[in-house]
């Protein structure tokens, strides 16, 4: 059992960053895949990024290549995505999630394990 808590939300401006964290409380073993999704007012949740624990192989949604960026650091048990040039479409509630897939899958339904979200505001 993997519990995951998000932090660092807010509101910013247009252009600015904000770096989230997730961090675990339980094991991430090292063939599993840990994702940023997000889901803004009235839309879908959708997948932003993700990262293999192991390999650190990372993939993006196409709106956020080039500005965003996933890591992970094993010593904190912790993933990290770095936000910048942030843009009025950005405006989501942002969750971390853990998948035991073995691929890389995009669907929210393949993530066992969620977070409770951070708000993320982007106000022109």
């Amino acid at each position: 059992q993997v519990q995951l808590a998000e932090s660092g939300g807010g509101l910013v401006q247009a252009g600015d960053s904000l770096r989230l964290s997730c961090v675990a409380t339980g094991t991430i073993y090292s063939n599993d895949f840990i994702g940023w999704f997000r889901q803004g007012p009235g839309k879908e949740r959708e997948f932003v990024a993700a990262i293999n624990w192991r390999l650190g192989k990372t993939w993006y949604t196409d709106s956020v290549k080039g500005r965003f960026r996933v890591s992970r650091d094993a010593a904190e048990n912790a993933v990290y995505l770095q936000m910048n040039n942030l843009k009025l479409e950005d405006t989501a509630v942002y969750y971390c999630a853990l998948s035991k897939s073995d691929y890389i899958d995009y669907r929210p339904g393949s993530y066992a394990f969620w977070g409770q979200g951070t708000q993320v505001t982007v106000s022109s």
